[in-house]
């Protein structure tokens, strides 16, 4: 896969205090903190994080929850003392309000969080797997501690990220599902896109990007950070991997992993967001740093907040090696220019 190193280092920059957030932040059980969702609300950096704890063996933990912290700065975090949403939470609200087989063991874990503020409001995407498939959900919440289900997808669909404003008046949002059944090729998962009049009953869904028309990996896609709005297009991360069965890269216990994780970068058309109208050809950051290369799952980076600075800087903050949080900065003028169009279909 082409990867050009040179390119990677030019406008892009990781944070020197990397990584900001660790395990040993947490003032509760924690093996791993990453995938964090991060917004900025009333001038104060948010970051919702998730947490995997009581580590076994192989790929297996004996729990996982989502915990908060705060920033001044978007770099110093403060965890609150108590995580602030697990499995058991969240059976009991699907047993009261929703489903009530889902209060019965169904819900193993929720995870994997991303905050988008829409007119002042909260919400949090997230994972969540149950015993019948991995399901999308919509969460609204004005304290980050109460929430209600705004959304809930059919199995299997994860990395949702929602946009943060009604476009020709409607919502949209960006997701991933995985169907085992693909295109003769496994794993060649890709980004789609639907859309909502309310954030609740969701249609219209179309293919936005497939894993063949990102030049650098050879397996999935899939959404990152919710995006930015900027006046060429939306901007938004996506994450990009890259197997190579030849290669043992570093982690924890017994697995064999063998996937590179990257961040890349597309520009989405501002009145119609379905749209790709500008992709980078190059992935904007590999994992090439000690806390990146080696950890539970070594050779990953995964974004999952983006935050536009009033002086045109990008914070980008990503899980690393599936282990930690880390935050990497660029001018949105120069992440603008790296996306190109696409080539036209032959």
């Amino acid at each position: 896969m082409r990867v050009n190193d040179n390119m990677l280092n030019v406008m892009i920059k990781k944070s020197p205090q990397n990584p900001i957030l660790t395990a040993d932040q947490v003032p509760y059980k924690a093996d791993c903190v990453f995938n964090a969702g991060v917004a900025k609300i009333n001038g104060e950096y948010i970051m919702v994080f998730r947490n995997d704890y009581d580590y076994i063996s192989g790929a297996a933990f004996g729990g996982c929850n989502l915990g908060l912290a705060r920033s001044k700065d978007g770099i110093a975090w403060e965890v609150e003392k108590e995580p602030i949403l697990n499995a058991e939470q969240a059976r009991e609200w699907f047993a009261d309000s929703h489903d009530e087989r889902f209060g019965l063991g169904e819900i193993r874990r929720v995870y994997d969080p991303r905050i988008t503020v829409i007119d002042g409001q909260s919400y949090l995407c997230a994972a969540m797997d149950t015993r019948h498939g991995i399901l999308g959900v919509i969460l609204k919440t004005d304290d980050f501690r109460s929430f209600e289900l705004l959304s809930l997808t059919s199995p299997d669909n994860r990395n949702m990220v929602l946009f943060p404003e009604k476009i020709q008046g409607k919502y949209y949002r960006l997701e991933r599902p995985f169907p085992v059944y693909g295109r003769g090729k496994a794993e060649a998962f890709e980004i789609w896109s639907s859309a909502s009049p309310d954030l609740r009953y969701w249609g219209d869904t179309r293919l936005l990007l497939g894993s063949e028309e990102v030049p650098y990996i050879n397996c999935k896609i899939g959404p990152a950070a919710p995006p930015i709005r900027t006046p060429k297009g939306w901007l938004t991360t996506i994450h990009a991997v890259n197997k190579d069965e030849s290669q043992l890269l570093k982690a924890w216990g017994d697995q064999k992993w063998t996937k590179s994780y990257y961040a890349g970068l597309m520009l989405l058309d501002l009145e119609n967001p379905q749209k790709v109208i500008g992709l980078s050809d190059q992935p904007l950051l590999i994992p090439d740093a000690p806390y990146e290369a080696d950890g539970f799952r070594g050779s990953v980076i995964f974004p999952g907040g983006m935050i536009l600075e009033d002086d045109g800087e990008v914070k980008i903050y990503y899980g690393a090696a599936d282990t930690c949080v880390a935050l990497a900065t660029a001018h949105v003028d120069e992440l603008i220019a790296l996306c190109k169009p696409l080539p036209k279909p032959e």
